[in-house]
């Protein structure tokens, strides 16, 4: 299936929460859910009970929609998790953090994971001292993240990391502003994701 590609803000007002896929925009009154807190479309505005399922539904597409990842991948994501130690919706969330989008996104580097994902296939960033320009690329814990040197004297890349630069950092990573590259000490905890989805019913979903 296609990436989708229309009004991003109708993805927050259909989910009823603020997934922040519009940088700066989500945190100012121009925010599209503060305006019109209902779900888009000609029956928006009426009132739906949801069942157990619809429930577990929205939790998943929450997620997907987020992190910005297509359906097949995030199924993928889900049976990797089953199949490592420990909780299973920990392990989910633990992986779709370490994509290299999401990183450079929480780093400060973009003002949006979509836009994370532009500047990493342009191949603005490397790890562990190569070019990587793949966004869904897994980082783990030891890898370092940095911006190229080439792309440091960039406009956008200027723009972006002072738009930026007062971003809090997670504690899982360690970032150094001065050298513009970070180490990943290690996979974060559940408490270190700030993801407003409720990851057991995406298990559930799954599991059935």
């Amino acid at each position: 299936m296609a990436r989708y590609t229309g009004a991003v803000c109708k993805l927050c007002r259909r989910e009823g929460k603020k997934l922040f896929l519009k940088g700066d925009r989500c945190y100012t009154g121009k925010c599209a859910l503060e305006r019109r807190a209902y779900a888009p479309g000609q029956h928006g505005q009426s009132r739906k009970k949801n069942s157990e399922y619809g429930l577990q539904l929205r939790a998943k597409q929450q997620a997907r929609r987020y992190y910005g990842i297509q359906e097949g991948q995030f199924h993928k994501y889900f049976i990797m998790a089953e199949k490592k130690a420990g909780v299973t919706g920990h392990n989910l969330l633990k992986i779709c953090e370490s994509r290299l989008d999401n990183v450079v996104y929480t780093l400060g580097w973009a003002s949006s994971r979509a836009e994370a994902r532009q500047l990493v296939t342009h191949g603005h960033y490397t790890v562990n001292g190569s070019k990587v320009d793949i966004p869904s690329y897994l980082l783990k814990a030891g890898d370092v993240v940095s911006i190229k040197a080439k792309s440091r004297d960039s406009v956008k890349i200027k723009t972006v990391l002072e738009a930026n630069a007062s971003r809090p950092v997670p504690a899982w990573l360690d970032l150094n502003s001065d050298n513009l590259e970070a180490k990943v000490i290690a996979l974060p905890e559940r408490d270190q994701i700030a993801t407003p989805v409720e990851e057991h019913l995406i298990v559930e979903l799954y599991s059935k």
